[in-house]
Parts: structure tokens; C-alpha cells; sequence
């Protein structure tokens, strides 16, 4: 990281040392590599003596599909709202590293948290069935000669409530969705891949933690 100027290195050590106290899972070490990703992927916007207010929608939207192969651009788009929790439109170094704290190794709960918010498009702590259909409806092969080429994924969205809303009130409030992936582990991403899958995991922290593996 030849890029990072003296000042800035010694600004990355010093809130690596804070971040790996507050962010579970991650060593300093590693926290500072995290760091040094996050002022690669913001590129010539993070040289010496320009503001920066944090990585934006199309940057991180482009780190996703490159590194975990995410190609949902509404999935994409809301694995960004999840990491900006600020709302304030950038996503900072302190939410960088939280929110990648749970993507490649958060436990089932922040696992089960974080892909509740992504799924729930209004940010209303449900996840109705008009919000399902928008997820799935382009998940499934459409055959042009269907007089509703949609009919699928409604089909799916009953099945798929029918499984899931234990209270039966219509919608899937995150006590729905906990005892469902709790009792079946797949349901963590029934409406869209939101999480990195192994492999890309293990390739990404081969790359990233250099200095673990030297």
C-alpha cells in the first residue's frame, strides 16, 4: 500500500487499535487490512488533502458483484443500506469493517439480523408479501408464453408464508423469520443471496489478510 501516505498509516493504526475493541471477530492486524481495502476501493477520491466522506452506492455495489458475485442489483442495493447505518449515503470505515465483521464471520444471530434488514425494503420491521414478490419475482425462469409470467413467484410467495408466518398475521415480523431459519438453516436467504458463500470467503481473507498467512 505504497499509496498511504506516513500520516495516514499512523491515522489506520491508531483506529484499527479502537475498531478491533468494538468489532467482533476481526484481529487489529486484520482490521488494518480491512482499512487499507476500503482507501483501495475508494481510489483517487482518498488522496491526501481531498474530503472523503466514505465508500458510495456504486463502489461498494461494484466491491459485491467483483469479490462475492452478487448480481441482484435491489439485493445489492440493500446490502448497502445495511452497512450504511447512518443513512447518511456513504459508508464509513467504522460501518465497513462492522458490516464485514458479519458477512464473513458473524454467528447465525447477526447473520439472521442482517438478512432480515436486507429483505425488509420499507424498513418497517416486517416483511410483507408485496416486498417477497418484489424479491423473487425475477429469481425465476419465465416462460414467455405464460399468460402471467409472475405466476410463479406468487405461487412461491403463498408456499414460502404459509411456511414461514408462524403468527399468521400475513407478513413476517423477524420473530417469523428467527424460529423459520432456526428450524431450517436454508431459509437464512429464502429471498435472495445476500451472503458470500464459502469459497468466495475463504478466497477473499486469503487476499485481504495477507499478513495472517505470510
Amino acid at each position: 500500500m505504497s499509496q498511504i501516505s506516513a500520516l495516514q498509516r499512523k491515522s489506520i493504526l491508531s483506529l484499527a487499535e479502537t475498531l478491533c475493541k468494538q468489532v467482533r471477530h476481526f484481529s487489529k492486524t486484520e482490521v488494518v487490512d480491512l482499512i487499507e481495502l476500503y482507501y483501495e476501493l475508494l481510489g483517487e477520491s482518498a488522496a491526501p488533502g481531498k474530503a472523503v466522506k466514505g465508500l458510495d452506492r456504486s463502489k461498494f455495489r461494484y466491491f459485491l458483484f467483483k469479490t462475492f458475485d452478487m448480481t441482484d442489483s435491489m439485493i445489492m442495493d440493500r446490502v448497502f443500506r445495511t452497512f450504511d447505518k447512518d443513512d447518511d449515503g456513504f459508508i464509513s470505515k467504522k460501518e465497513w469493517v462492522e458490516g464485514l465483521s458479519v458477512l464473513l464471520r458473524g454467528t447465525l444471530e447477526e447473520k439472521m439480523k442482517y438478512c432480515f434488514h436486507v429483505y425488509d425494503l420499507k424498513d418497517d420491521n416486517y416483511i410483507s408479501k408485496e416486498e417477497m414478490f418484489q424479491m423473487l419475482k425475477d429469481s425465476l425462469i419465465i416462460q414467455p408464453t405464460d399468460e402471467d409470467p409472475y405466476e410463479g413467484a406468487r405461487e412461491l410467495v403463498e408456499i414460502t408464508l404459509k411456511k414461514m408466518d408462524h403468527d399468521q398475521d400475513g407478513r413476517l415480523s423477524f420473530d417469523d423469520f428467527e424460529k423459520s431459519v432456526r428450524e431450517e438453516n436454508l431459509l437464512l436467504e429464502a429471498f435472495g443471496n445476500c451472503l458470500p458463500d464459502t469459497q468466495s470467503i475463504e478466497t477473499f481473507e486469503q487476499n485481504v489478510f495477507h499478513k495472517q498467512v505470510q
